[in-house]
């Protein structure tokens, strides 16, 4: 499992749920090539509503049935591995707003391989002064 604590970047990919890439939406196409660069993980988030450069507004608000609805794709890793990620996107992203953020990682983990809960670490619950 990769480490992953103290200064990070946290990239940042807003796009519409309809743009695609090899005929499957281009969140799902971010978040596979994500994985297949070995970065420490990736999550997509659907918005309820928002605009662009088009300035369209996208919304789950209106009576009709929602198109195109924003969506972010957030990635967090080191500095080094999300910059050498950003040519994909470059191949990918055709419009949208692509994002670096300096963050920092306080806790990275995941379960174990067997799929069951991680043990609670020393402190776990206890108030903290």
């Amino acid at each position: 499992m990769t480490r992953l604590t103290g200064g990070a970047l946290r990239l940042t990919v807003l796009v519409g749920e309809n743009d695609t890439c090899h005929h499957r939406p281009l969140a799902t196409e971010i978040v596979h090539r994500a994985h297949a660069a070995g970065l420490a993980g990736a999550s997509v988030f659907r918005g309820v509503e928002g605009f662009g450069a088009s300035s369209r507004i996208h919304t789950t608000r209106l009576l009709s049935l929602s198109e195109d609805l924003p969506v972010a794709i957030v990635i967090v890793d080191t500095e080094e591995r999300i910059r050498a990620f950003l040519p994909v996107l470059d191949e990918l992203v055709t419009e949208g707003l692509v994002l670096l953020d300096a963050c920092e990682v306080v806790r990275y983990a995941g379960r174990p391989a067997d799929g069951g809960a991680t043990a609670p670490r020393p402190g776990d619950g206890e108030p903290r002064e």
